[in-house]
């Protein structure tokens, strides 16, 4: 009788509120839905009072007037070439000069010629230097020229064939190729002295750059002979790094054949007036 009542007391208590579990689910699955739609669907209004103020202010504004670009959101961060050689702190607040970028020009230069001579500057037979004026190339005259010899060497050719695409893109810049001895007396028919031998290294070097496409009215050969030595003469080593040739890249300021060029222009042109 007992087991008879219990199971009689648990059918009885059966639950019918188990489908608002299904229901509760349902109900926050849609709620989920709808945020989603509205987010999607929603306007940035900042984004979209921007837009809207730069057409209004394009459509008024005259035509012939450049349009700057709609920003829309954060401006894109991007880093100016020229701002990187501004010493920080210092903002800029006027357009740079014409002397400063010049002296952008031959440092951009000067980092050029570098990263395409790198395998001889690793062998100590290239080095390059720079100031705010110039750049000077030092090329070792063992690699150029035969001992006493002022022909170029086939091993010229690669170097002084980079150094003309580089120089050739500066046409406004005056070039000069100085020639160096060690301070060894040479006396031969064709070179009496140390003078004449560093000369004809330099016109040999200046030849080449104008087979090479470099204006030659850009261009000075000039002998110093062993008067400028960078090492001790007394050293085999010290009398090896005094023979050599260096082409110097000028600022474009310096160019006294540019200014002198101008000078007898104005001259001719008052001469030709009656």
């Amino acid at each position: 009788m007992k087991t008879g009542r219990l199971r009689s007391f648990d059918e009885e208590h059966e639950n019918h509120e188990r489908w608002l579990v299904s229901y509760a689910d349902f109900i926050t699955l849609l709620f989920a839905f709808f945020v989603v739609m509205y987010a999607i669907s929603s306007v940035n209004e900042g984004k979209y009072r921007v837009l809207a103020e730069s057409l209004d202010q394009a459509f008024k504004e005259p035509a012939q007037k450049t349009l700057d670009p709609i920003q829309i959101g954060e401006p894109p961060k991007t880093v100016n070439p020229l701002d990187a050689l501004v010493p920080s702190g210092k903002p800029v607040t006027e357009p740079i000069s014409e002397e400063g970028r010049e002296q952008i020009k031959l440092q951009r230069t000067s980092e050029q010629i570098e990263e395409v001579l790198a395998p001889y500057i690793d062998d100590d037979l290239v080095a390059v230097t720079r100031n705010e004026f110039w750049v000077a190339v030092e090329m070792k005259s063992g690699m150029l020229f035969s001992s006493g010899s002022a022909k170029l060497s086939k091993a010229a050719d690669p170097v002084l064939g980079k150094l003309a695409e580089i120089v050739r893109e500066m046409p406004d810049n005056p070039i000069y190729i100085e020639g160096h001895t060690d301070n060894v007396p040479i006396r031969t028919k064709e070179f009496p002295s140390n003078w004449e031998l560093s000369a004809a290294r330099a016109a040999s070097v200046v030849r080449k750059l104008i087979e090479a496409g470099v204006a030659p009215q850009r261009l000075a050969a000039v002998g110093y002979g062993e008067n400028h030595p960078v090492a001790d003469n007394k050293s085999e080593e010290g009398r090896y790094r005094n023979r050599r040739v260096v082409m110097v890249l000028q600022a474009k300021n310096l160019a006294r054949y540019q200014v002198l060029s101008k000078e007898r222009k104005k001259l001719t042109q008052s001469v030709a007036k009656p």
